[in-house]
């Protein structure tokens, strides 16, 4: 398999917020339980009050870069992939990142494509390596934490949204865990499901008795299509279609076939989802990431990284498996990077 430029996943370490368990829970967020324990999580993560998401990241950097043997001051980049609200406006998570770990003078990056973040940054890793020979390790961070001001993480989708961050080393020229394509299709007509009404500088401020917690993506797709039954099975149809598209999309560009792929680690999303998106890619939904959704909820731009290390860790992934890293997002953008263990 020809790369661009060949670069691998030194070390993995991920930072969560505090275990909660999801029947106990959702009785706190929304007022029908059950519609939540259908989607088959079993638990989420919350960050303790006063944690920060660049608390999270600070964790999981720390730990990948001690895994990795390597200190903050060998680093040549540090990505930050922030998938939820910011925790200030004219503010750049990826220097407060920076400043954190101690580290003066190297360039960061702050990536804020909403659930793609993380994933995508490995072919922004690709294209600063491609450009500049002295980027030789970058530290990519992927961070998700719910505003609970924004939205709420049991009823704006039918995800159950978690908080953590993970943290990956990348080194050029590293064997293992090799960087092999990535690919993105965009559809801009669907730009608008997933925004947040309030707080930008269109709207700076809701209308009395209105928030952003009142969104439902639901309900705003139903409305997009009119509420005609076809159209939306058509657009569901389209979800599953475009992410095995992407899928197949990447394994051409890195010269391979899909059949070779070991493991689909899509979104955590809830088990139904996962399971057609398995069917639509040819995957077993074995060979899926779903028994790690429901333990751990949907962690924005985090998920793939967070999935990676756990598959990793209880030795689910071989030497030479092919793991697509694949998922949908606000955008809407469907993606998909190839990683060769």
């Amino acid at each position: 398999m020809n790369v661009p430029v060949d670069f691998g996943v030194v070390a993995l370490a991920t930072a969560l917020g505090e275990r909660r368990d999801v029947a106990g829970a959702a009785a706190d967020y929304v007022d029908d339980p059950e519609r939540v324990l259908q989607w088959g999580y079993r638990s989420f993560h919350e960050a303790p009050e006063g944690t920060t998401p660049t608390d999270l990241a600070v964790r999981a950097a720390e730990r990948a870069l001690k895994r990795a043997g390597c200190g903050a001051d060998e680093v040549d980049l540090i990505v930050l992939a922030d998938s939820d609200v910011p925790e200030h406006l004219y503010w750049d998570g990826s220097t407060a990142l920076a400043r954190a770990l101690g580290v003066r003078g190297t360039p960061t990056l702050l990536l804020t494509q909403a659930c793609a973040s993380g994933v995508m940054a490995f072919e922004t890793v690709a294209g600063a390596m491609l450009v500049r020979p002295d980027v030789g390790t970058v530290l990519l961070v992927a961070v998700n934490q719910v505003s609970g001001a924004h939205r709420n993480r049991m009823r704006t989708s039918t995800c159950l949204v978690s908080d953590g961050a993970v943290a990956a080393v990348l080194r050029r020229g590293h064997g293992r865990l090799r960087w092999l394509a990535t690919e993105q299709h965009t559809e801009p007509e669907y730009a608008d499901f997933y925004r947040a009404e309030y707080g930008g500088s269109r709207v700076p401020f809701p209308p009395p008795g209105r928030s952003n917690t009142d969104l439902s993506v639901p309900q705003r797709v139903q409305e997009h299509f009119g509420r005609d039954p076809v159209k939306l099975l058509g657009f569901i149809d389209e979800l599953y279609a475009r992410l095995a598209s992407v899928v197949a999309r990447a394994c051409r560009r890195a010269g391979t076939d899909p059949q070779r792929i070991a493991r689909l680690v899509y979104l955590n999303d809830n088990q139904q989802t996962i399971r057609e998106v398995a069917k639509a890619v040819g995957i077993p939904a074995e060979r899926t990431n779903a028994a790690l959704a429901a333990d751990l909820g949907h962690m924005g731009g985090a998920d793939q990284l967070v999935c990676l290390d756990a598959h990793l860790t209880r030795g689910e992934l071989a030497d030479g498996d092919l793991v697509a890293l694949a998922g949908v997002s606000a955008g809407m953008h469907w993606f998909c990077t190839l990683i060769a263990v």
